[in-house]
């Protein structure tokens, strides 16, 4: 066992390792972003859940107004406190994170509205058979545009370079 990781208890079942390790993560995570919240002197709960193997941490508010100064123009401030905090989550593990943050339920609206995005793409090239191609996004985005993809039962491919990096739905 490595130094500031957390083993499994002995009744936990198989897979155990890999939830107690992202919940930890989520603790770290919420540790570090109470501190900010401190700082910055705003109000906010912290949730933490693990979603698809990875933990999930969402910073929630009555007043989500006094939190959109933390999500910044789509979401550009967002991202990068994510990085922030997967670093704080790497520093006391040394386990790189793929921890996910949302803060006022910015990343949970964008997510459906990717979704409806990649569906409403996926139902243009079944119509046409032709590709479509997207405008550029972020990593967060385009994974979510795949998973609607595949969901519709097509494929799609990531192409470009960052930050013009794109998705193309592909027919069938």
């Amino acid at each position: 066992m490595t130094e500031g990781t957390i083993s499994a208890d002995e009744s936990a079942p198989e897979g155990g390792d890999t939830l107690t390790r992202l919940e930890q993560e989520g603790e770290i995570a919420a540790d570090y972003l109470e501190g900010l919240l401190d700082i910055a002197d705003l109000d906010g709960d912290i949730d933490m859940d693990v979603e698809a193997d990875r933990a999930a941490v969402s910073i929630i508010s009555d007043s989500a107004r006094d939190l959109q100064k933390l999500v910044g123009r789509d979401g550009e401030v967002l991202e990068a406190l994510q990085e922030l905090t997967r670093l704080a989550v790497h520093r006391e593990t040394g386990d790189r994170s793929r921890l996910m943050l949302d803060i006022a339920g910015f990343r949970a609206k964008k997510r459906t509205e990717l979704a409806e995005l990649g569906a409403k793409a996926a139902d243009e090239v079944k119509s046409t058979g032709e590709p479509v191609k997207l405008n550029p996004m972020t990593p967060f985005e385009r994974k979510v545009v795949h998973d609607a993809v595949a969901a519709a039962g097509l494929r799609s491919e990531s192409e470009g370079e960052e930050p013009q990096r794109f998705v193309v739905v592909l027919p069938a």
